[in-house]
């Protein structure tokens, strides 16, 4: 499934120990499956919002004991083992669900705290799912760990603007956009503008400082995990770097990480103060 997608960060690295390996791939296909159910293909809002509602139905039921089934058991089967053995938080699986539903609905986020509410769904589950499979549950690294995550959910959000908004989904607040005299649209007809260009500035500044403020977490978790965090912060962090090289105009193209990419955030991880 990876492969099928653009993926900035790896899935189930060769840092992850190989006892976990399973329940983190079997998170990654739960959460890319409804994502795909929710954002991929031509099918109506009402059909991918019933397909989302049978798959909740399907976690509902593996997570009360029943045997996988349904339209999905490459996804709940693993699922359901992960779930046991692992004994996962299922209400983060549902809010992630929620995000996805969110999705179908194609709202727009009226302020940062909007957009940010959007993360706690989509991204900042994920980081405490895995989080729980290393046993790590205090409140200081739950916080660092929503920090880093939502980094990464807006960091991707200002990377796939020449994606998102040509299909009309629009995660730039509507504050910004009216702050710098801008709508939607103008962001896309006028990708050199000024005026996008330094919308688009600010919106990365903000998911560097939220960067910032998660990355002590890198350091503090020991072993795998900690090398594995570290690179991940160091990911989003050069993509940042590349939105800036391109000088903001990212509703123009899209960068990307690549693997010319991987020995320098290898050395940027090793240095990580």
């Amino acid at each position: 499934m990876a492969v099928q997608h653009y993926e900035n960060f790896p899935v189930a690295s060769l840092l992850c120990p190989a006892p976990l390996r399973p329940a983190v791939v079997a998170l990654y296909r739960f959460a890319r499956t409804a994502d795909d159910l929710a954002d991929e293909g031509d099918a109506p809002a009402e059909q991918r919002t019933a397909q989302l509602a049978r798959y909740r139905a399907e976690l509902t039921a593996v997570a009360q004991g029943a045997l996988p089934g349904g339209d999905w058991p490459e996804v709940f089967y693993p699922l359901s083992q992960a779930m046991r053995q692992h004994d996962l938080p299922v209400p983060l699986l549902h809010a992630l669900l929620d995000a996805f539903e969110q999705d179908v609905r194609n709202p727009r986020y009226a302020d940062r705290a909007a957009l940010l509410d959007y993360c706690a769904r989509s991204a900042d589950p994920v980081g405490r799912l895995l989080l729980h499979l290393y046993r790590v549950g205090d409140d200081l690294s739950l916080r660092q760990s929503d920090a880093i995550c939502s980094a990464l959910q807006l960091i991707n959000f200002w990377q796939d603007l020449s994606v998102d908004l040509p299909r009309h989904r629009v995660y730039l607040p509507e504050q910004d956009l009216r702050r710098h005299g801008l709508d939607a649209d103008a962001c896309l007809r006028q990708p050199d503008a000024g005026a996008t260009r330094a919308l688009v500035r600010e919106l990365a500044q903000w998911a560097g400082a939220l960067m910032a403020e998660g990355a002590p977490l890198a350091l503090r978790l020991p072993g795998r995990i900690g090398w594995e965090l570290r690179l991940v912060v160091q990911g989003g962090l050069r993509i940042l770097e590349k939105i800036a090289a391109m000088d903001y105009t990212t509703p123009r193209s899209r960068p990307t990480l690549r693997r010319a990419d991987a020995p320098g955030l290898l050395w940027r991880a090793l240095r990580m103060r």
